[in-house]
């Protein structure tokens, strides 16, 4: 890591925005050596869509903190691929819902090994008690 000046190199914002850019930098490598032009808002579109089952654009944005026009284009590139497909909601014509494919699983699971591998990378210098330690102060941290 690069030196800081003395007055904020132990502040708690620029530890965290230090590590934000090293696990991102990681996390973006990965991805792009996965070779398939995906990137981590793909990840977590197709995540959540594998889990909380087939949803409207609208709720995708709202669900995983992404902008609802972006939604649009990267669901766009997603269906390019074949991993989730769109459709008019029956109920409401004005609205699509998307789903995930069975080629959309099959690249969560590959992409899942790829963060996972990251996550280890990250995580190195700590034991198991002090990650899962570290996890629940950030996690303390995103509801005060």
């Amino acid at each position: 890591m690069a030196p800081a000046p003395a007055r904020i190199e132990d502040r708690l914002t620029w530890l965290l925005s230090r590590n934000y850019a090293r696990s991102n930098a990681l996390l973006q490598d990965g991805f792009a050596a996965a070779g398939d032009g995906l990137r981590s808002t793909h990840y977590r579109l197709l995540a959540a869509i594998e889990e909380w089952g087939p949803s409207s654009q609208a709720d995708l944005s709202r669900s995983t903190g992404l902008d609802r026009s972006d939604v649009v284009g990267l669901l766009g590139e997603l269906e390019e691929h074949g991993l989730v497909k769109r459709k008019v909601d029956p109920a409401n014509k004005r609205r699509n819902i998307v789903s995930i494919t069975a080629g959309g699983k099959r690249k969560l699971a590959a992409l899942d090994r790829v963060v996972d591998a990251v996550q280890e990378e990250v995580a190195a210098p700590l034991s198991e008690s002090e990650r899962r330690q570290l996890s629940k102060l950030l996690r303390k941290l995103l509801d005060p």
